[in-house]
Formats: C-alpha cells, structure tokens, sequence
C-alpha cells in the first residue's frame, strides 16, 4: 500500500469515527441529566442544562478531531503572499 493510500484510509477511518464522536457526548450527558433530574426530582432541569452542555461537547470534539488530523501542507495565508498576481496593484498617481 503506498502513502497515499494509507493517507486516506486513516483519515476515511478517522472521519468514520467523527459521527460516534458526537452521538455519545450528547447521548451520554442526555442520560446523566435525566438521571440527576429523577434522583433530585427538579423537572427538566439537569436534562436540559446536560443536553447543552453535550451538545457542546460534542462539536468540540468534532473540531479537535479535524484541527489535529486533517491539516493542510502549507498555510492558505503563506501561499497566497507568494503568488505575484495576487498582490495589490500599485495606487494610480496623478
């Protein structure tokens, strides 16, 4: 298997794993808020506060996964900089 190959594979399996990521973090603080609002018996309280806070949880885990695996070569700033048709043209004088 060459690198490019294996390249792919990795990042195919890592980005498999993004929807598992996100269904238990929001399922699993989901049931601890409901099992805190029956224990304590406050309504929807925990639950709601938990599902947020899951919710969140489950985003970030999403960013940290792509910010850590699928980073780019080069920066688009850098490259953009180094391109001469991309510069600012010089101001018309009069």
């Amino acid at each position: 298997m060459d690198q490019d190959t294996k390249k792919y594979a990795i990042q195919m399996g890592l980005a498999s794993s993004l929807g598992i990521a996100m269904v238990l973090a929001i399922f699993g603080c989901l049931l601890l808020g409901s099992y805190l609002d029956r224990k304590f018996d406050s309504g929807y309280a925990f639950t709601v506060v938990f599902l947020i806070i899951g919710i969140s949880a489950g985003f970030r885990n999403i960013y940290v996964l792509i910010k850590k695996n699928f980073q780019d070569d080069e920066p688009i700033i850098k490259s953009l900089k180094s391109e001469p048709h991309r510069q600012r043209p010089a101001p018309k004088k009069n």
